[in-house]
């Protein structure tokens, strides 16, 4: 399944933080909750739905252990 197929058949939601994302580079789900103006609840399923379909990377974020920096994967 290439990436574009994948990327159609996401959620509008998951599609809303790919382009917040593809935007604003490496983000937090804080940052990224507040830049979409979705709930918490919701941008953390899109990222699952990103991470399960190999479109997002997750990064350790040095300033704060407890969060993860989130970024689309070059391809």
């Amino acid at each position: 399944m290439n990436t574009d197929v994948k990327f159609e058949s996401l959620p509008p939601s998951a599609k809303l933080v790919f382009k917040v994302l593809e935007k604003g580079g490496l983000l937090t789900q804080k940052q990224i909750t507040r830049e979409s103006y979705l709930p918490s609840r919701t941008v953390r399923y899109a990222l699952d739905r990103l991470k399960k379909t190999d479109i997002l990377e997750e990064r350790f974020y040095f300033r704060d252990a407890r969060q993860s920096l989130y970024g689309i994967k070059n391809f």
